[in-house]
């Protein structure tokens, strides 16, 4: 149930984000959700790919500081509330969130929401004891 997601340290200037996805795009690799965060002289840029080691293996081959993480995709009701709903469960068995972000899936009332959280198994174990789908990697590479 956990997801491969590839984290690319970028300089923070005109044009990187550019190279980044036209690497992807020329190695034949689909982006599938992601996230830039940003500071001052640098930036991370989170994202879920359908080939995950092709992606490490071109950016690599491309001088890109590239770290592999594993992550959690939940499916959210895309509605008001639905986020609120899960993150109380979380809350009341005290799992913390690090970071996250979300992609409405296509041709679907539901919203995917990646997680990466300080306890992944215990994460997945709440979560999936609350009845809340927590979604292969399989499945997400393939949305």
């Amino acid at each position: 149930m956990k997801v491969e997601q590839i984290s690319v340290f970028l300089e923070n200037k005109s044009g990187r984000l550019a190279e980044v996805t036209k690497i992807l795009s020329d190695g034949g690799v689909n982006i599938r959700a992601l996230y830039l965060a940003d500071a001052s002289d640098f930036g991370v840029l989170r994202f879920i790919v359908n080939d995950t080691k092709k992606a490490k293996e071109v950016l690599q081959k491309n001088n890109f500081t590239v770290v592999k993480t594993e992550v959690i995709a939940v499916e959210v009701p895309d509605r008001p509330g639905g986020l609120a709903e899960i993150l109380e469960i979380l809350k009341k068995d005290n799992i913390n969130v690090e970071y996250m972000y979300a992609f409405v899936e296509r041709s679907s009332d539901n919203a995917v929401i990646v997680f990466r959280f300080d306890e992944t198994d215990k994460a997945i174990d709440v979560l999936t004891k609350n009845n809340i789908t927590v979604l292969s990697g399989e499945r997400v590479y393939s949305l």
